[in-house]
């Protein structure tokens, strides 16, 4: 290695990490986030694939879902991806109590997203909407109850995080929650809206 190099990997956030070496955070939570991202997008692809063979079941299904639900917890989990975003601002400027009080408003909304979720899925079961109904509603609890369980871990992390600050752990707990994010982003227009 040359002291140029030498010199630029020093300057890294993660040296001799190859090409995570330049991610914020922990780069095993980058690996984390690669391989998660990998399997929902192998369940989209899946999901796509079956659309198109049930076409009428998907579409007739769809219809009895709350888009409004939906966009509801897109917003909270939008918002809350914000408040993770200034937590970790705050903490690259020493501002421990405002770090924590923006985790603790980013930690508050995912609580809110679930609650919306718990109630919609006590909704559609109350109708006899389960998993079983049809294919539609096997991939709608199966993708959204996968997200919904890395919510829940997202949001032991963003607490254990706020209890054992410090900017890495602040950054590689923002990370994921983007990552939780990104996925409702995507998530949410191919199960309530798109035809």
């Amino acid at each position: 290695m040359s002291e140029r190099d030498a010199a630029r990997e020093g300057s890294l956030p993660n040296p001799g990490w190859g090409p995570l070496s330049a991610l914020p955070g922990n780069p095993l939570m980058w690996v984390l986030i690669l391989s998660e991202m990998l399997v929902f997008a192998a369940f989209f692809g899946l999901f796509a694939w079956l659309r198109a063979g049930e076409r009428e079941v998907f579409d007739a299904s769809q219809q009895l879902l709350d888009p409004v639900a939906g966009g509801l917890n897109t917003l909270v989990l939008l918002t809350s991806g914000l408040f993770a975003a200034l937590a970790v601002q705050a903490i690259g400027r020493g501002e421990r109590r405002r770090c924590r009080q923006w985790l603790a408003g980013a930690f508050a909304l995912g609580v809110v997203f679930c609650v919306v979720k718990v109630v919609e899925y006590a909704d559609k079961l109350g109708q006899g909407l389960a998993p079983e109904t049809n294919t539609f509603f096997t991939f709608y609890y199966l993708l959204t109850g996968f997200h919904f369980a890395h919510v829940l871990f997202g949001l032991g992390l963003i607490a254990l995080v706020a209890w054992k600050l410090s900017h890495d752990n602040v950054e590689t707990a923002a990370a994921f929650w983007h990552m939780v994010d990104l996925i409702w982003i995507l998530l949410y227009p191919i199960i309530y809206l798109l035809r």
